[in-house]
């Protein structure tokens, strides 16, 4: 009894895991930087392992030409895929875009190695800091500030457990005393 009880909750946990997962990748906008994969199921000529968008934010696609995928989803690209590929190409396409590699996040100011790092889902202003060597002796960790890629040019304020987007620039500045 106990064991299924078990094994049921562990299954849930999978579920709402997946689902999040999901429900994240799906409101993801893509950028500069960002590899994604496209398969056409069927169509091994038209599927591609690894495919990185531009500095423009595109994507040159076989018989299509030149896509934009700057500021869409995963699932906006398929839907565009489909829609072009669907009647001249194809009958009944079934295109399938998920993000391999998300684009690099930048740290700078009192780190102890300042510059780009992979993004991971996840992650914290604490971790990202992890990632670049940890704070200087003169770091404040009061005064972080994150400006959003694609957002605003406008700093905001962060704190230790602040989320960190692909493209973010994060700056930690001095403390005073």
């Amino acid at each position: 009894m106990f064991s299924r009880l078990f094994f049921s909750m562990l299954f849930g946990m999978f579920l709402l895991s997946a689902n999040a997962q999901a429900e994240g990748s799906s409101t993801y906008k893509l950028a500069s930087g960002d590899v994604i994969r496209i398969n056409v199921f069927g169509e091994p000529d038209l599927s591609f392992e690894e495919l990185r968008l531009t500095d423009a934010g595109t994507f040159s696609y076989p018989f299509i030409g030149e896509l934009r995928a700057k500021g869409k989803t995963a699932s906006e690209i398929e839907q565009m895929l489909v829609d072009n590929l669907k009647g001249e190409y194809l009958i009944n396409p079934r295109v399938s875009v998920s993000v391999l590699t998300y684009r690099e996040f930048f740290i700078s100011g009192e780190v102890k190695e300042p510059g780009g790092y992979p993004y991971q889902p996840g992650l914290t202003l604490r971790r990202a800091i992890a990632l670049a060597g940890g704070l200087t002796e003169r770091a404040s960790t009061k005064r972080i500030n994150v400006i959003r890629d694609q957002q605003s040019d406008k700093p905001i304020s962060g704190t230790l457990d602040t989320v960190v987007a692909p493209g973010d620039t994060i700056t930690v500045d001095q403390g005073f005393f």
